[in-house]
């Protein structure tokens, strides 16, 4: 079978399962990855903290999505009540590469001695490049002539965060402006010879809700569940639920499950008081895994403290 049109075979896949079309990327470790989704994160940790995330799905496939993100965020003004950030995305998948750049900016007020709530705003450029050579389409139409280079569409997002030592909750919406994506599902009508001549759809608001907590089961253990909803108008409730577990604040081992999708394991390893790095590996629980050797991840994050007594009560999120 051809390369090109393995891919395109793969891409009309990738149309099926993920679930009509949604499009934005799904982490394993969301937990550690907030900023990308919710802009009131930004400032939270109350350092100049880092973060590195890669991840690669369905090892195997050919065309198969690809995605880093990376940000950077801390707390500003004489008060540390408010914080900045930038995070990068890079989606990659089959013939397109879609890339998103946006600055973070959040507000926080006290609610308690303990806790906190926060108010983000995101804004920035979304971009999108498209190569339609790597794609093998017997009936070469005008849309194929050009690829998609550098389409440039703005981005403004918002969110609230609100958090304690041990809790956390976020509900956000990554952007609110109709932007165009390319279209896995174009593919399909392509090969069922249905094509209307659009290679673009428009973006459906993106709502998140996420929330976690940190129980003290002993003195070295911590157990450390999280959840993240995810609601897309047009597409089914794509729902994650994780267990973990943290021992001796350096080793955290965990399991996750995506709703009728994918199973997961975790495992972070706190190297220093500054530098966490955590692995991700989903097995998927669909059909899909016949034809794969599942999806990976892998992410770092590197704080700074401005003040020792963080390090001595560390943030588990």
């Amino acid at each position: 079978m051809k390369h090109s049109y393995f891919t395109l075979i793969v891409l009309i896949l990738l149309g099926i399962f993920s679930s009509n079309a949604q499009q934005d990327p799904q982490y394993t470790q969301y937990m550690y990855n907030t900023q990308v989704v919710n802009p009131a994160y930004a400032g939270s940790r109350e350092a100049l903290s880092f973060g590195l995330l890669y991840r690669t799905q369905w090892v195997g496939f050919e065309g198969a999505p690809k995605t880093g993100t990376f940000t950077v965020n801390s707390p500003i003004g004489s008060l540390d009540n408010m914080g900045l950030g930038l995070s990068i995305v890079r989606d990659e998948i089959g013939p397109s590469i879609e890339s998103n750049v946006n600055i973070d900016y959040s507000y926080s007020i006290n609610t308690s001695d303990e806790g906190k709530v926060s108010f983000g705003l995101k804004a920035g450029l979304d971009i999108l490049d498209v190569d339609f050579t790597k794609l093998n389409i017997a009936d070469q139409g005008d849309v194929f002539e050009n690829n998609i280079d550098n389409k440039l569409q703005p981005q403004i997002g918002a969110g609230v965060y609100y958090n304690t030592e041990k809790f956390y909750a976020g509900l956000s919406v990554p952007n609110f402006l109709t932007t165009k994506h390319f279209d896995k599902s174009t593919l399909e009508d392509i090969q069922n010879g249905g094509f209307n001549g659009s290679v673009t759809a428009a973006e459906r608001l993106h709502y998140f809700l996420i929330a976690g907590y940190v129980f003290d089961v002993s003195e070295n253990l911590k157990f450390k569940p999280a959840t993240l909803v995810k609601a897309v108008s047009g597409s089914p409730l794509q729902w994650d639920v994780s267990a973990n577990f943290l021992l001796y604040e350096k080793v955290t081992l965990g399991a996750a499950y995506r709703w009728s999708a994918a199973m997961s394991a975790l495992v972070g390893f706190q190297a220093t008081d500054e530098i966490f790095i955590g692995f991700g590996y989903d097995y998927q629980t669909t059909d899909i895994e016949s034809y794969s050797d599942g999806s990976y991840e892998i992410m770092l994050r590197f704080d700074l403290f401005k003040k020792p007594e963080r390090v001595l009560t560390p943030r588990f999120f």
